[in-house]
């Protein structure tokens, strides 16, 4: 079966969740033997870096990528209001990158086109005009719900609007484009849930985010601190949920924290951290920014706080750490999409009262911190497995190609 994948970012470097569950994909289709070839857009915030690539990788995908300046304008944004189209979308469509797709099709015949997220929906048309093949899209999150959860926790008046004014325009957006496929693939069942309620017609089925569980190996079982255990964030800041996350939790969590526990630690790590984070010089916070090695930094902590009060999808760190045995303390929302149990496999906390209870917990109670990790790590090889999530996805595409 011959597969062109349709990329809305580069998936190597894995800088951020969604080069991970890009690259796993395209992982899972290669293993599975099928003939696949990987068309990505590069923009400022996620550059092709040629470095990244093994010329194994490159010869088995016969990989291109078109760069498109996708950078915010104030200007190009305010016309959307007036055309009810939605200006993060259409960012990402160019001329160049559309005449490299229409290149692409009349070269080769592919039986699948996988579009990775909402974002390259605007290439749909051309490709019905000129590829007989089935369209299907990996979902990675319901986006306008994201905006929608960002636009309620804001209290400036003017982004609260432009929050809502997106987060409008993709739902519409969303809605159109799931008529205009041939099957779908959500990254967990809420979002599957949603997108089955909008558009039941349309074949659609749950491919969590698949590891291979080998890379994920625990050397030490006794992971968690004699004295004190050492929490951590590790997440890309250049996503607004996850910098709103951090403010609200050393904000509002993190001083009753320190004074109940003053030698706890707080390792604060990934990509574009803003300088306001950098500077707030917190006690006992440490900014370090990008880590070369996301698992062997992880494996240096004990506990991951995630306190997310917005978003959609997959925390795709969460699976990562709860694979490598760290203890996750997350919100709801951050464990949306997990189908785990708060105390059994992580732990839930949505308030500032419940975060510091649940730390205190940690602190007071390694034994079962212990016991959090090996359920886990578990969870994760049976739900998150490359090798299971493969042959769904090949099944999946069979039947869609015989429709």
């Amino acid at each position: 079966m011959k597969i062109l994948q349709l990329c809305h970012k580069p998936p190597l470097p894995t800088i951020d969740g969604g080069c991970i569950a890009i690259h796993n994909i395209t992982q899972c289709l290669l293993d599975s033997g099928m003939d696949v070839k990987v068309l990505a857009v590069s923009t400022p915030k996620h550059p092709f870096v040629i470095s990244a690539y093994s010329q194994s990788y490159l010869t088995k995908t016969r990989f291109e990528t078109v760069f498109i300046d996708t950078t915010p304008h104030k200007i190009e944004a305010l016309k959307t209001l007036f055309t009810g189209k939605s200006y993060q979308i259409n960012r990402f469509y160019s001329k160049n990158m559309a005449n490299k797709l229409l290149e692409i099709l009349k070269k080769e015949d592919f039986d699948i086109i996988h579009i990775e997220s909402i974002y390259m929906a605007p290439y749909i048309p051309l490709i019905r005009k000129h590829s007989k093949a089935k369209i299907l899209m990996r979902l990675h999150n319901i986006e306008h719900q994201i905006w929608e959860r960002l636009s309620e926790n804001v209290h400036n008046p003017i982004m609260k609007l432009a929050y809502r004014v997106n987060a409008n325009q993709l739902q519409r957006v969303e809605k159109k484009i799931l008529h205009e496929l041939d099957g779908y693939m959500s990254i967990s069942e809420p979002d599957y849930q949603y997108f089955h309620e909008t558009a039941p017609d349309v074949p659609g089925i749950v491919i969590p985010f698949g590891i291979n569980v080998d890379n994920y190996e625990m050397e030490d079982d006794d992971f968690i601190a004699t004295d004190e255990p050492a929490l951590f964030h590790l997440g890309s800041m250049n996503w607004s949920p996850n910098v709103e996350g951090i403010e609200w939790f050393l904000d509002e969590v993190w001083p009753e924290i320190h004074a109940a526990h003053p030698k706890l630690t707080f390792t604060l790590a990934g990509h574009d951290i803003p300088e306001r984070l950098k500077q707030r010089n917190d006690p006992n916070v440490e900014v370090v920014g990008a880590v070369p090695n996301a698992n062997e930094f992880m494996m240096d902590y004990d506990i991951m706080v995630v306190p997310l009060l917005s978003g959609s999808g997959i925390r795709i760190k969460i699976v990562e750490a709860m694979a490598l045995g760290r203890v996750v303390i997350t919100t709801t929302i951050g464990a949306e999409g997990l189908d785990v149990q708060d105390g059994k496999h992580l732990f839930i906390a949505n308030t500032p009262e419940e975060f510091v209870a649940v730390i205190n917990k940690c602190v007071a109670m390694p034994d079962l911190c212990s016991i959090i990790s090996e359920n886990a790590q578990h969870y994760i090889s049976v739900n998150h497995n490359n090798t299971v999530i493969a042959q769904r996805i090949t099944d999946f595409y069979q039947q869609v190609s015989a429709k």
